[in-house]
């Protein structure tokens, strides 16, 4: 992903068509392969939905695209690599 000022968003479809729109925090490679973390952009912070959002980058026909994690150790492995990158730091 390219280094700019001010936050990323994007926008990305489920497996029902819904739309969502994203805002990029960190992107982390773990294991191989290359993960993004994000936040919904246009949901409330009080909506009981509202949370962190990994998907893994993939390379489909030369395009990269996002998959969910269905692995759940995997999933939990690299939330813990991207908490400790952003607020690692504070528990020192």
């Amino acid at each position: 992903m390219e280094e700019d000022f001010g936050s990323s968003f994007i926008t990305v479809e489920d497996e029902d068509g819904n739309e969502m729109e994203l805002e990029v925090i960190d992107t982390v490679e773990y294991a191989g392969s290359d993960y993004v973390l994000f936040l919904p952009a246009d949901m409330d912070e009080d909506d009981p939905d509202y949370g962190y959002v990994i998907l893994r980058i993939v390379e489909i026909d030369g395009e990269e695209q996002f998959e969910d994690v269905e692995d759940q150790e995997e999933l939990q492995a690299v939330y813990e690599e991207f908490m400790q990158r952003l607020f690692g730091d504070e528990e020192e």
